[in-house]
């Protein structure tokens, strides 16, 4: 019997160098279902060792990783902001390895979460070491795929640490990131906002987005766009830089990719619309702010600047979630999209530069000592 994953062939789609990609986004719903039972079987633990910590007054927290995993921050912390009414800010590990004296305060505890697929990257370990050097009292959750790897080693011998491992499924094995982000993302939420009632729903629209919607998202790809657009404010702005980001990593480089908010995209960005680029807008579930994007989604229709907009939140029952929750069923189209665009292309989707300019875990970073001294 012919098995069918993302309605394709698994056969064909191992023979395009393509099925573990195909399979990393296909099983996301069960992974966060796995990921919400790791997080409830050690939430004593983590509360044991996290409330301590978060009951300083002072304390500053700071979301951080590299590529991918750093978007996890810039979609979670304006809504941890709110949630936690406290400061949380998202700060790639990349920045606080180069420009570490502009971003870390000697006399301020610092909370530093850090996201990691694989853990091994350089600029995973050398925040983590830089920000014990240069913060007098330093925390760190360190939320990881890869139980074998650096990051976790480092956190699970230190006593200011707490290591956090996902599902082992989660460990992608192709080379775009997409289980491994959404479980790290989930995983935030469960800790800091847990929301029994949003879980349910969101497994229920990506069922539905990853069932019936995958013809339409199929006939998406198809067109010929040269350049995409993803539009999204708040939180989903983060979503969109990451949607950005699959879609030119799997059709490497040959999509041209960007990512605004919808008022930021007036401008300026607005003036790269022509008959070869597609709109995606992630729509706000909150009333207040999907006003904002329905303005410029009437304006983008009656300009008819752009060849295709396309509009997710109408593809499944999505109106139930909260944006942060909401995020995640839109990075699932979104990956599918580039999957599919990715195979459109003739690339393949588990290794699209196998001439290995761009590799699944960073290569080629040189780590310098840091003496303090910010004029050297």
């Amino acid at each position: 019997m012919m098995y069918k994953i993302l309605n394709s062939d698994a056969a064909e789609l191992r023979e395009y160098n393509g099925l573990h990609t195909a399979q990393e986004i296909t099983q996301q719903p069960e992974t966060w279902e796995q990921t919400s039972a790791i997080i409830d079987a050690q939430r004593q633990q983590i509360a044991a060792w996290l409330q301590p910590v978060l009951q300083r007054s002072d304390l500053r927290i700071i979301l951080t990783g590299a590529g991918t995993s750093a978007y996890i921050g810039e979609t979670l912390a304006p809504y941890l902001t709110r949630c936690l009414e406290r400061r949380v800010e998202a700060i790639s590990t990349t920045d606080l390895v180069s420009h570490p004296q502009d971003y870390l305060l000697r006399q301020v505890p610092t909370l530093l979460i850090s996201y990691a697929r694989s853990g091994n990257s350089p600029e995973s370990v050398g925040a983590y070491d830089l920000a014990n050097q240069c913060v007098d009292e330093c925390f760190h959750l360190v939320i990881t795929c890869n139980r074998d790897g650096k990051l976790a080693a480092r956190a699970q011998n230190s006593n200011n640490s707490y290591s956090l491992l996902m599902p082992e499924a989660t460990l992608d094995q192709s080379f775009a990131m997409t289980s491994s982000f959404t479980a790290m993302l989930l995983t935030t939420l469960g800790i800091f906002v847990p929301q029994s009632a949003q879980l349910p729903k969101l497994l229920a629209a990506t069922r539905t987005l990853l069932s019936s919607q995958l013809e339409a998202i199929h006939t998406l790809a198809q067109h010929d766009f040269k350049r995409v657009v993803f539009l999204g404010a708040g939180g989903l702005k983060g979503i969109a830089t990451e949607a950005a980001l699959k879609m030119l990593e799997l059709t490497a480089g040959q999509v041209d990719c960007h990512a605004e908010s919808p008022l930021g995209f007036r401008h300026g960005p607005k003036s790269m619309l022509d008959d070869k680029t597609l709109v995606v807008l992630f729509q706000s579930n909150d009333p207040y702010c999907r006003r904002y994007d329905d303005d410029l989604l009437s304006e983008l229709q009656r300009d008819g600047t752009a060849a295709w907009i396309e509009s997710p939140a109408a593809l499944a029952d999505s109106s139930a979630l909260e944006d942060a929750w909401l995020s995640l069923y839109y990075i699932v189209f979104a990956q599918t999209l580039a999957f599919y665009k990715s195979l459109q292309l003739g690339i393949t989707p588990d290794n699209p530069c196998p001439t290995g300019e761009v590799n699944r875990v960073v290569q080629g970073v040189a780590l310098y000592p840091f003496d303090g001294d910010s004029k050297r």
